[in-house]
Protein backbone atom coordinates (compact mmCIF):
# COMPACT_ATOMS: atom_id res chain seq x y z
CA UNK A 1 0.00 0.00 0.00
CA UNK A 2 1.04 3.39 -0.43
CA UNK A 3 -0.28 6.33 2.10
CA UNK A 4 -2.74 5.10 4.51
CA UNK A 5 -4.44 8.48 4.55
CA UNK A 6 -4.70 11.35 2.93
CA UNK A 7 -6.61 14.60 2.84
CA UNK A 8 -10.56 14.18 3.05
CA UNK A 9 -10.87 15.73 -0.80
CA UNK A 10 -8.45 14.35 -3.64
CA UNK A 11 -8.25 14.93 -7.42
CA UNK A 12 -5.92 12.58 -10.16
CA UNK A 13 -4.30 14.08 -12.90
CA UNK A 14 -4.63 13.33 -16.48
CA UNK A 15 -0.52 11.97 -16.06
CA UNK A 16 -1.34 10.75 -12.65
CA UNK A 17 -4.39 8.75 -14.42
CA UNK A 18 -2.29 8.00 -17.13
CA UNK A 19 0.36 6.28 -14.61
CA UNK A 20 -2.66 4.25 -12.95
CA UNK A 21 -3.69 3.31 -16.66
CA UNK A 22 -0.35 1.70 -17.43
CA UNK A 23 0.54 -0.06 -14.11
CA UNK A 24 -3.11 -1.58 -13.95
CA UNK A 25 -2.87 -2.76 -17.55
CA UNK A 26 0.52 -4.23 -16.83
CA UNK A 27 -0.91 -6.17 -14.29
CA UNK A 28 -3.98 -7.37 -15.42
CA UNK A 29 -1.50 -8.31 -18.05
CA UNK A 30 0.47 -10.51 -15.54
CA UNK A 31 -2.39 -11.99 -13.80
CA UNK A 32 -3.86 -13.30 -16.81
CA UNK A 33 -0.23 -14.50 -18.50
CA UNK A 34 -0.44 -17.94 -19.58
CA UNK A 35 2.17 -19.13 -16.63
CA UNK A 36 0.04 -17.67 -13.60
CA UNK A 37 -3.26 -18.87 -14.98
CA UNK A 38 -2.87 -21.81 -13.04
CA UNK A 39 -3.38 -19.86 -10.46
CA UNK A 40 -6.37 -18.17 -11.13
CA UNK A 41 -10.13 -19.55 -9.18
CA UNK A 42 -10.90 -21.28 -12.88
CA UNK A 43 -10.54 -22.06 -15.96
CA UNK A 44 -12.55 -21.37 -19.48
CA UNK A 45 -14.20 -24.60 -21.09
CA UNK A 46 -12.75 -23.32 -24.34
CA UNK A 47 -9.91 -20.30 -24.17
CA UNK A 48 -11.15 -18.70 -27.93
CA UNK A 49 -14.61 -18.52 -26.37
CA UNK A 50 -16.23 -16.14 -23.44
CA UNK A 51 -16.94 -18.25 -20.38
CA UNK A 52 -19.44 -16.51 -18.60
CA UNK A 53 -19.71 -18.82 -15.31
CA UNK A 54 -15.86 -18.53 -15.43
CA UNK A 55 -15.38 -14.78 -16.06
CA UNK A 56 -17.83 -13.89 -12.96
CA UNK A 57 -16.12 -15.78 -10.66
CA UNK A 58 -12.80 -14.79 -11.39
CA UNK A 59 -14.18 -11.04 -11.69
CA UNK A 60 -16.02 -11.76 -8.21
CA UNK A 61 -12.78 -13.03 -6.74
CA UNK A 62 -10.64 -10.17 -7.71
CA UNK A 63 -13.29 -7.63 -7.04
CA UNK A 64 -13.61 -8.52 -3.82
CA UNK A 65 -10.03 -8.28 -2.65
CA UNK A 66 -9.62 -4.83 -4.58
CA UNK A 67 -12.68 -3.03 -3.69
CA UNK A 68 -12.57 -4.70 -0.04
CA UNK A 69 -16.34 -5.29 -0.59
CA UNK A 70 -18.28 -7.84 -2.71
CA UNK A 71 -19.02 -6.36 -6.43
CA UNK A 72 -22.77 -5.64 -6.43
CA UNK A 73 -24.80 -6.96 -9.47
CA UNK A 74 -24.38 -3.64 -11.69
CA UNK A 75 -20.83 -3.96 -10.90
CA UNK A 76 -20.04 -7.33 -11.58
CA UNK A 77 -22.77 -7.32 -15.22
CA UNK A 78 -20.70 -4.62 -16.64
CA UNK A 79 -16.98 -5.94 -15.88
CA UNK A 80 -18.63 -9.38 -17.38
CA UNK A 81 -19.67 -7.18 -20.62
CA UNK A 82 -16.46 -5.69 -20.87
CA UNK A 83 -14.76 -9.15 -21.08
CA UNK A 84 -17.36 -10.85 -23.36
CA UNK A 85 -17.02 -8.05 -26.09
CA UNK A 86 -13.13 -8.09 -25.90
CA UNK A 87 -13.29 -12.13 -26.39
CA UNK A 88 -16.18 -11.80 -28.63
CA UNK A 89 -13.57 -9.55 -30.41
CA UNK A 90 -10.30 -11.61 -30.13
CA UNK A 91 -11.36 -14.77 -29.82
CA UNK A 92 -9.02 -15.10 -26.93
CA UNK A 93 -10.79 -15.52 -23.22
CA UNK A 94 -7.85 -14.02 -21.50
CA UNK A 95 -7.60 -11.02 -23.11
CA UNK A 96 -11.22 -9.69 -22.40
CA UNK A 97 -10.35 -10.55 -19.02
CA UNK A 98 -7.24 -8.60 -18.83
CA UNK A 99 -9.67 -5.87 -19.77
CA UNK A 100 -11.66 -6.57 -17.34
CA UNK A 101 -9.57 -7.01 -14.82
CA UNK A 102 -7.68 -3.57 -15.71
CA UNK A 103 -10.15 -1.60 -15.24
CA UNK A 104 -10.98 -3.14 -11.90
CA UNK A 105 -7.49 -1.67 -10.83
CA UNK A 106 -8.30 1.78 -12.06
CA UNK A 107 -12.06 2.81 -10.63
CA UNK A 108 -12.48 4.19 -7.62
CA UNK A 109 -13.63 1.65 -5.19
CA UNK A 110 -9.63 0.25 -5.45
CA UNK A 111 -7.58 3.50 -5.57
CA UNK A 112 -9.57 5.72 -2.61
CA UNK A 113 -11.08 4.08 0.57
CA UNK A 114 -14.06 5.02 1.31
CA UNK A 115 -15.62 3.97 4.43
CA UNK A 116 -19.89 2.88 5.04
CA UNK A 117 -21.72 3.91 8.44
CA UNK A 118 -24.33 2.41 9.56
CA UNK A 119 -26.75 2.55 12.66
CA UNK A 120 -24.62 0.98 15.51
CA UNK A 121 -28.69 0.05 17.45
CA UNK A 122 -30.99 2.45 19.67
CA UNK A 123 -29.52 5.56 20.87
CA UNK A 124 -25.69 4.23 20.08
CA UNK A 125 -24.90 6.85 17.05
CA UNK A 126 -23.47 5.51 13.85
CA UNK A 127 -20.63 3.07 13.37
CA UNK A 128 -18.87 1.32 10.54
CA UNK A 129 -20.15 -1.53 8.19
CA UNK A 130 -18.33 -4.66 8.27
CA UNK A 131 -16.62 -4.56 5.04
CA UNK A 132 -15.22 -1.02 6.63
CA UNK A 133 -14.14 -2.51 10.00
CA UNK A 134 -12.33 -4.88 8.22
CA UNK A 135 -10.55 -2.38 5.81
CA UNK A 136 -9.86 -0.14 9.11
CA UNK A 137 -7.96 -2.96 11.02
CA UNK A 138 -6.38 -4.72 8.33
CA UNK A 139 -4.72 -1.08 7.15
CA UNK A 140 -4.01 -0.15 11.31
CA UNK A 141 -2.43 -3.66 11.77
CA UNK A 142 -0.98 -4.28 8.48
CA UNK A 143 -0.79 -1.42 6.35
CA UNK A 144 -2.28 -3.28 3.60
CA UNK A 145 -5.46 -4.57 2.26
CA UNK A 146 -7.48 -7.20 3.94
CA UNK A 147 -6.93 -10.66 3.18
CA UNK A 148 -9.45 -13.23 2.30
CA UNK A 149 -10.55 -14.72 5.20
CA UNK A 150 -10.76 -10.98 6.74
CA UNK A 151 -13.03 -10.45 3.65
CA UNK A 152 -15.03 -13.39 4.44
CA UNK A 153 -15.35 -12.62 8.14
CA UNK A 154 -17.00 -9.33 7.04
CA UNK A 155 -19.38 -10.89 4.52
CA UNK A 156 -20.74 -13.20 7.15
CA UNK A 157 -21.28 -10.64 9.58
CA UNK A 158 -18.32 -11.57 11.98
CA UNK A 159 -16.61 -7.93 12.16
CA UNK A 160 -19.84 -6.30 13.86
CA UNK A 161 -19.57 -8.81 16.96
CA UNK A 162 -17.37 -8.84 20.13
CA UNK A 163 -16.59 -12.62 19.23
CA UNK A 164 -16.33 -12.39 15.42
CA UNK A 165 -13.80 -9.42 15.98
CA UNK A 166 -11.84 -10.59 18.44
CA UNK A 167 -10.98 -13.54 16.59
CA UNK A 168 -9.61 -11.51 13.38
CA UNK A 169 -7.68 -9.15 15.67
CA UNK A 170 -5.79 -12.33 17.65
CA UNK A 171 -5.40 -13.57 14.21
CA UNK A 172 -3.83 -10.11 12.59
CA UNK A 173 -1.65 -9.45 15.84
CA UNK A 174 -0.41 -13.10 15.41
CA UNK A 175 0.78 -12.67 12.32
CA UNK A 176 4.65 -11.46 11.08
CA UNK A 177 2.59 -8.80 8.68
CA UNK A 178 2.21 -6.73 12.47
CA UNK A 179 5.75 -5.90 12.08
CA UNK A 180 5.03 -4.47 8.52
CA UNK A 181 2.57 -2.57 9.30
CA UNK A 182 3.88 -1.04 12.93
CA UNK A 183 6.87 -0.22 10.41
CA UNK A 184 4.35 2.08 8.52
CA UNK A 185 2.86 3.43 11.66
CA UNK A 186 6.26 4.61 13.05
CA UNK A 187 7.27 5.54 9.95
CA UNK A 188 4.89 7.85 9.30
CA UNK A 189 4.58 8.90 13.27
CA UNK A 190 8.44 9.71 13.51
CA UNK A 191 8.48 11.64 10.21
CA UNK A 192 11.47 9.19 8.68
CA UNK A 193 9.21 8.85 5.51
CA UNK A 194 10.36 12.42 4.78
CA UNK A 195 13.88 11.48 4.71
CA UNK A 196 14.52 11.59 1.09
CA UNK A 197 14.82 15.26 1.40
CA UNK A 198 17.63 15.41 4.21
CA UNK A 199 20.65 16.62 3.20
CA UNK A 200 24.19 17.55 4.48
CA UNK A 201 27.15 19.48 3.74
CA UNK A 202 29.51 17.22 2.03
CA UNK A 203 32.64 19.08 3.24
CA UNK A 204 31.71 19.63 6.79
CA UNK A 205 30.69 16.21 6.42
CA UNK A 206 32.40 13.88 4.68
CA UNK A 207 30.86 10.63 6.66
CA UNK A 208 27.29 11.10 5.42
CA UNK A 209 27.67 9.50 2.42
CA UNK A 210 25.77 7.33 -0.06
CA UNK A 211 23.24 5.38 1.91
CA UNK A 212 23.14 6.98 5.27
CA UNK A 213 20.15 8.38 5.16
CA UNK A 214 18.61 4.39 4.19
CA UNK A 215 20.66 2.93 7.29
CA UNK A 216 19.48 6.02 9.91
CA UNK A 217 15.96 5.32 9.09
CA UNK A 218 16.41 1.60 8.85
CA UNK A 219 18.20 1.83 12.54
CA UNK A 220 14.76 3.55 14.06
CA UNK A 221 12.47 1.24 12.78
CA UNK A 222 14.35 -2.01 13.82
CA UNK A 223 14.93 -0.06 17.41
CA UNK A 224 11.32 0.22 17.24
CA UNK A 225 9.73 -2.74 16.19
CA UNK A 226 12.21 -4.29 18.27
CA UNK A 227 11.72 -3.33 21.55
CA UNK A 228 7.85 -2.76 20.65
CA UNK A 229 7.09 -5.75 19.07
CA UNK A 230 9.66 -8.47 19.80
CA UNK A 231 10.38 -7.65 23.31
CA UNK A 232 6.75 -6.44 23.94
CA UNK A 233 8.78 -3.90 25.94
CA UNK A 234 7.59 -0.07 27.61
CA UNK A 235 7.36 2.08 24.71
CA UNK A 236 8.32 5.36 26.94
CA UNK A 237 11.86 2.99 27.07
CA UNK A 238 12.32 4.03 23.31
CA UNK A 239 13.14 7.20 24.96
CA UNK A 240 15.99 5.82 27.43
CA UNK A 241 17.32 2.27 25.77
CA UNK A 242 20.97 2.17 24.98
CA UNK A 243 19.93 -0.74 22.24
CA UNK A 244 19.81 0.00 18.86
CA UNK A 245 21.08 -1.87 15.46
CA UNK A 246 24.31 -1.23 13.71
CA UNK A 247 25.15 -1.48 9.90
CA UNK A 248 28.66 -0.83 8.59
CA UNK A 249 27.88 2.87 8.00
CA UNK A 250 26.23 3.52 10.98
CA UNK A 251 29.40 2.02 12.84
CA UNK A 252 31.51 4.35 11.03
CA UNK A 253 29.35 7.62 12.00
CA UNK A 254 29.03 6.40 15.73
CA UNK A 255 32.48 5.52 16.05
CA UNK A 256 32.44 1.94 17.11
CA UNK A 257 33.79 -0.91 15.91
CA UNK A 258 31.72 -3.81 13.34
CA UNK A 259 33.16 -6.83 13.96
CA UNK A 260 30.07 -8.39 13.01
CA UNK A 261 29.74 -11.08 10.60
CA UNK A 262 25.86 -9.80 8.95
CA UNK A 263 24.63 -6.44 7.25
CA UNK A 264 22.98 -5.69 10.61
CA UNK A 265 24.10 -6.19 14.66
CA UNK A 266 22.42 -5.38 17.64
CA UNK A 267 24.56 -3.14 19.79
CA UNK A 268 24.29 -1.37 23.03
CA UNK A 269 25.92 1.93 23.57
CA UNK A 270 28.18 2.27 26.52
CA UNK A 271 26.40 4.86 29.68
CA UNK A 272 29.13 7.12 28.66
CA UNK A 273 28.35 7.11 25.08
CA UNK A 274 25.89 10.04 26.01
CA UNK A 275 23.02 8.40 23.87
CA UNK A 276 19.52 7.84 24.88
CA UNK A 277 17.05 5.87 23.08
CA UNK A 278 15.95 7.35 19.52
CA UNK A 279 16.77 10.63 20.78
CA UNK A 280 19.75 10.63 19.67
CA UNK A 281 19.91 8.01 16.70
CA UNK A 282 21.13 9.46 13.60
CA UNK A 283 17.56 9.71 11.78
CA UNK A 284 16.16 12.21 14.51
CA UNK A 285 19.36 14.65 14.99
CA UNK A 286 20.15 14.60 11.56
CA UNK A 287 16.60 15.01 9.95
CA UNK A 288 15.32 18.35 12.06
CA UNK A 289 19.19 20.23 11.83
CA UNK A 290 20.67 22.69 8.97
CA UNK A 291 22.79 21.06 6.02
CA UNK A 292 25.90 22.68 8.13
CA UNK A 293 24.96 22.75 11.73
CA UNK A 294 22.76 21.64 14.47
CA UNK A 295 19.39 23.31 15.37
CA UNK A 296 17.91 22.87 18.50
CA UNK A 297 14.86 25.03 17.70
CA UNK A 298 14.16 22.82 14.66
CA UNK A 299 14.57 19.87 17.03
CA UNK A 300 12.42 21.39 19.83
CA UNK A 301 9.90 22.07 17.63
CA UNK A 302 10.05 18.42 16.22
CA UNK A 303 10.24 16.96 19.15
CA UNK A 304 7.50 18.71 21.07
CA UNK A 305 5.14 17.56 18.35
CA UNK A 306 6.12 14.19 17.36
CA UNK A 307 6.59 12.53 20.86
CA UNK A 308 4.32 15.36 22.85
CA UNK A 309 1.38 16.24 20.38
CA UNK A 310 2.36 20.06 21.14
CA UNK A 311 2.62 21.57 17.83
CA UNK A 312 4.40 24.97 18.33
CA UNK A 313 2.71 27.94 16.32
CA UNK A 314 4.68 29.23 13.21
CA UNK A 315 7.44 32.50 14.23
CA UNK A 316 5.91 35.72 13.03
CA UNK A 317 6.36 36.82 9.05
CA UNK A 318 9.15 39.82 10.36
CA UNK A 319 11.23 37.68 12.31
CA UNK A 320 14.99 37.47 11.92
CA UNK A 321 17.16 34.63 12.62
CA UNK A 322 20.35 37.05 11.67
CA UNK A 323 22.18 36.79 14.87
CA UNK A 324 21.63 32.97 15.16
CA UNK A 325 23.37 32.00 11.92
CA UNK A 326 25.88 35.08 11.71
CA UNK A 327 29.39 33.16 12.01
CA UNK A 328 30.89 36.37 12.55
CA UNK A 329 28.89 37.19 15.97
CA UNK A 330 30.72 37.34 18.90
CA UNK A 331 28.65 34.32 20.81
CA UNK A 332 30.57 31.73 19.99
CA UNK A 333 28.13 29.05 20.75
CA UNK A 334 24.80 28.51 18.78
CA UNK A 335 23.42 27.69 22.43
CA UNK A 336 24.79 31.41 23.02
CA UNK A 337 23.00 33.33 20.09
CA UNK A 338 19.97 31.50 19.98
CA UNK A 339 19.71 32.74 23.67
CA UNK A 340 20.40 36.22 22.53
CA UNK A 341 17.28 35.59 19.65
CA UNK A 342 15.30 34.46 22.38
CA UNK A 343 15.34 37.27 24.18
CA UNK A 344 13.17 39.23 22.02
CA UNK A 345 9.62 39.33 23.95
CA UNK A 346 7.57 38.02 20.52
CA UNK A 347 10.38 35.34 19.95
CA UNK A 348 10.63 34.39 23.60
CA UNK A 349 7.04 32.16 23.99
CA UNK A 350 7.54 30.51 21.27
CA UNK A 351 11.66 29.71 21.87
CA UNK A 352 11.17 28.96 26.00
CA UNK A 353 8.95 25.63 24.97
CA UNK A 354 10.64 24.18 22.35
CA UNK A 355 14.48 25.36 22.85
CA UNK A 356 15.13 23.41 26.39
CA UNK A 357 14.35 20.02 24.15
CA UNK A 358 16.98 20.71 21.47
CA UNK A 359 19.43 22.66 23.60
CA UNK A 360 19.62 19.18 25.47
CA UNK A 361 20.95 17.53 22.01
CA UNK A 362 23.63 19.59 21.48
CA UNK A 363 26.49 17.52 22.45
CA UNK A 364 25.44 15.81 18.98
CA UNK A 365 26.09 17.61 15.48
CA UNK A 366 23.96 17.94 12.49
CA UNK A 367 24.63 14.37 11.37
CA UNK A 368 24.32 12.59 15.04
CA UNK A 369 27.85 12.42 15.65
CA UNK A 370 28.61 13.26 19.18
CA UNK A 371 31.14 16.44 20.08
CA UNK A 372 31.75 18.40 23.23
CA UNK A 373 32.66 21.74 22.07
CA UNK A 374 31.25 23.69 19.57
CA UNK A 375 33.02 26.73 17.80
CA UNK A 376 35.65 26.03 20.27
CA UNK A 377 33.83 26.45 23.55
CA UNK A 378 32.55 23.54 25.64
CA UNK A 379 28.93 22.78 24.70
CA UNK A 380 26.28 23.37 27.41
CA UNK A 381 23.75 20.81 27.58
CA UNK A 382 21.47 21.72 30.70
CA UNK A 383 17.95 22.51 30.23
CA UNK A 384 14.58 23.85 32.18
CA UNK A 385 11.50 23.11 31.22
CA UNK A 386 8.07 23.86 33.66
CA UNK A 387 10.60 23.85 36.26
CA UNK A 388 12.04 20.41 35.72
CA UNK A 389 15.74 20.53 34.79
CA UNK A 390 18.00 18.33 33.57
CA UNK A 391 21.53 17.56 31.60
CA UNK A 392 22.00 16.40 27.91
CA UNK A 393 20.54 13.81 25.64
CA UNK A 394 19.47 11.14 29.00
CA UNK A 395 18.49 14.07 30.78
CA UNK A 396 16.08 14.48 28.12
CA UNK A 397 15.25 11.06 27.73
CA UNK A 398 14.31 10.36 31.00
CA UNK A 399 12.15 13.55 30.86
CA UNK A 400 10.03 12.12 28.11
CA UNK A 401 10.00 8.44 29.47
CA UNK A 402 8.37 10.12 32.28
CA UNK A 403 6.27 12.90 31.11
CA UNK A 404 2.77 11.13 30.61
CA UNK A 405 1.95 13.14 27.23
CA UNK A 406 4.65 10.97 25.68
CA UNK A 407 2.61 7.55 25.60
CA UNK A 408 -0.56 9.81 25.58
CA UNK A 409 0.24 11.08 22.34
CA UNK A 410 1.43 7.79 20.63
CA UNK A 411 -2.22 6.54 21.41
CA UNK A 412 -3.89 9.30 20.01
CA UNK A 413 -1.89 9.33 16.81
CA UNK A 414 -2.03 5.37 16.60
CA UNK A 415 -6.15 6.00 17.16
CA UNK A 416 -5.94 8.04 14.52
CA UNK A 417 -3.78 6.57 12.11
CA UNK A 418 -5.53 5.64 8.54
CA UNK A 419 -8.28 8.20 9.49
CA UNK A 420 -8.84 11.79 8.34
CA UNK A 421 -9.92 12.71 11.67
CA UNK A 422 -6.69 13.95 13.62
CA UNK A 423 -8.25 15.73 17.10
CA UNK A 424 -8.58 12.23 18.97
CA UNK A 425 -7.84 12.79 22.38
CA UNK A 426 -7.55 9.48 25.09
CA UNK A 427 -10.88 10.61 26.32
CA UNK A 428 -12.59 9.23 23.58
CA UNK A 429 -10.75 5.81 24.32
CA UNK A 430 -10.62 5.58 27.70
CA UNK A 431 -10.52 1.71 28.14
CA UNK A 432 -8.18 1.43 25.57
CA UNK A 433 -5.95 3.37 26.74
CA UNK A 434 -6.47 2.02 30.70
CA UNK A 435 -5.39 -1.29 29.08
CA UNK A 436 -2.72 0.21 27.81
CA UNK A 437 -1.50 2.25 31.39
CA UNK A 438 -1.81 -1.04 32.98
CA UNK A 439 0.17 -3.53 30.49
CA UNK A 440 3.20 -1.14 31.34
CA UNK A 441 2.58 0.60 28.12
CA UNK A 442 2.93 -2.26 25.97
CA UNK A 443 2.54 -1.47 22.24
CA UNK A 444 0.42 -4.80 21.75
CA UNK A 445 -1.83 -4.26 24.29
CA UNK A 446 -2.69 -0.96 23.03
CA UNK A 447 -3.07 -1.99 19.93
CA UNK A 448 -5.63 -5.16 20.53
CA UNK A 449 -7.82 -3.02 23.07
CA UNK A 450 -8.39 -0.45 20.52
CA UNK A 451 -8.91 -3.14 17.74
CA UNK A 452 -11.37 -4.30 20.02
CA UNK A 453 -12.79 -0.56 20.72
CA UNK A 454 -16.47 0.17 19.60
CA UNK A 455 -14.48 3.75 19.51
CA UNK A 456 -12.33 3.20 16.47
CA UNK A 457 -14.72 2.22 14.81
CA UNK A 458 -17.35 5.07 15.13
CA UNK A 459 -18.69 7.28 12.77
CA UNK A 460 -20.68 10.53 12.79
CA UNK A 461 -23.74 11.61 11.27
CA UNK A 462 -21.77 13.69 8.45
CA UNK A 463 -19.31 10.91 8.40
CA UNK A 464 -17.38 10.55 5.12
CA UNK A 465 -13.92 9.45 4.94
CA UNK A 466 -11.90 9.10 1.74
CA UNK A 467 -8.39 7.49 2.33
CA UNK A 468 -6.08 6.94 -0.30
CA UNK A 469 -3.92 3.54 -0.67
Amino acid sequence: ALAAVSTSSLSVTPVGFESFSKMANDIAGQATAENYRAKLPCAPKNPTAYDDACSSKIISHYGLLLFRRPLSGAELDNRAGLARRITEQTNDFYAGLRYSLAMLLQLPDFLFRSEVAIAAGEGKGRTLDSHSRATLLSFLLWNTTPDLELLRAAQGGEMNTPVGLAKQVDRLMASPRLEAGMRAFFDDMLQLDTFDTVSKDSLLYPKWGSGMAESAREETLRTVTGLALRDNGDIRDLMTTRQTYLDRRLAVLYRVPFAFTGDWARYEFPKESGRSGILTQVSMLSMFSHPGRSSPTKRGVALAEILLCSPTPEPPNDVTFAEVNDANNPLKTLRQRLMAHAGNKVCAACHDRSDPLGLSLEAFDTIGGYRTTDNGEPIDASATIQGKSFTGAQGLGTYLHDNPRYPACVARRLHSYGRSNQKWTVDEFPDAYKAFQSSGFRLRALLSSMAMSESFYAATETYREVAMQ
